[in-house]
């Protein structure tokens, strides 16, 4: 009778032990999922403290034990746990993939918008540039009896045969002690000499340099000059737009909406032109010349504007 007992007795004891390595393999599951759930709420959910969040599914609810029933051993408790975590480990992951996709998403839409906004802003202020042959004539505001706007005296530039950097050499550079007046005045004279590049850049340079400078307004409105004289009505338009929004007091102001005008019906955009031509009157109808004013009514007519 002893042997049977010990036999039954090491049977139990090993079955006991199964189910302890068992239970400790499981525990071991639950350990990594829980900190792997952690990890993952962390990334999709920050400033949790690390908390768990309330899963989505749960393991079902033990009911009490009834007579003759047995109990829910630890084993399948842990199981129920290890299901419960990895289906809410599934749904994180799928929900992190799905807020990466709606991200990308957002992203591409964006940039689109971007473009599409950059593509609408550069086709109203700045279109392709169409060249034309027409170009306006210099408006001499001078000799037009304007003697606020009265440019610089004319100087005569030596023949210097096809030689540009001796054309540009040959124009004198002004050195009357005042920097800003001589940065124009040297703008202007590469301007007349019909060096429209360099004038270019003499008078962005001045403009640059002395934004505060009452010739600041002339230099930024002759730049436009030299870009519509040079067949670039495109860089004009920007040029004459930019004094007349940046400096709106300057003395040029009235004038680069005039040229602005030009510039656009160069452009093909003679309905642009009359409304540019309605707000030079709207703005500076009391302060413009008679002279300005006639210029005005003949490039209105030009345009045919109603």
């Amino acid at each position: 009778m002893i042997r049977p007992f010990l036999i039954l007795l090491s049977c139990g004891a090993a079955a006991i032990s199964a189910s302890a390595a068992a239970q400790d393999g499981v525990t071991q599951r639950v350990d990594r999922l829980e900190r792997e759930m952690r990890a993952v709420q962390r990334k999709v959910f920050p400033g949790g403290n690390g908390q768990l969040i309330e899963p989505q599914i749960t393991a079902p609810q033990s009911q009490a034990a009834t007579p003759g029933v047995p109990a829910t051993s630890a084993v399948a408790d842990l199981t129920a746990r290890v299901s419960s975590l990895e289906s809410q480990l599934s749904s994180l992951t799928g929900q992190i993939e799905q807020n990466q996709y709606q991200l990308r998403q957002l992203q591409q839409a964006f940039e689109a918008y971007r473009k599409s906004t950059d593509a609408k802003l550069a086709a109203g202020v700045a279109p392709p540039p169409v060249i034309s042959d027409a170009a306006p004539p210099p408006r001499d505001v001078a000799a037009a009896g304007d003697t606020r706007d009265a440019p610089p005296p004319r100087i005569t530039v030596p023949a210097t045969g096809g030689n540009r950097a001796a054309q540009v050499a040959a124009v004198a550079k002004p050195s009357s002690g005042d920097a800003g007046e001589d940065a124009y005045t040297y703008g202007y004279r590469l301007w007349q000499a019909k060096l429209y590049p360099e004038a270019a850049t003499a008078l962005k340079k001045m403009v640059a340099d002395y934004p505060q400078h009452r010739r600041a307004s002339f230099a930024q409105n002759l730049l436009g000059r030299a870009y519509l004289d040079d067949g670039k009505p495109s860089l004009a338009s920007i040029a004459f737009y930019d004094n007349y929004k940046k400096m709106p007091d300057g003395e040029r102001a009235p004038d680069s909406l005039l040229y602005l005008g030009q510039s656009l019906v160069q452009l093909k955009k003679p309905a642009d032109a009359c409304k540019v031509y309605d707000e030079l009157g709207e703005v500076y109808g009391d302060r413009i010349s008679a002279a300005m004013k006639a210029d005005v009514a003949r490039a209105r007519t030009a345009a045919k504007c109603k």
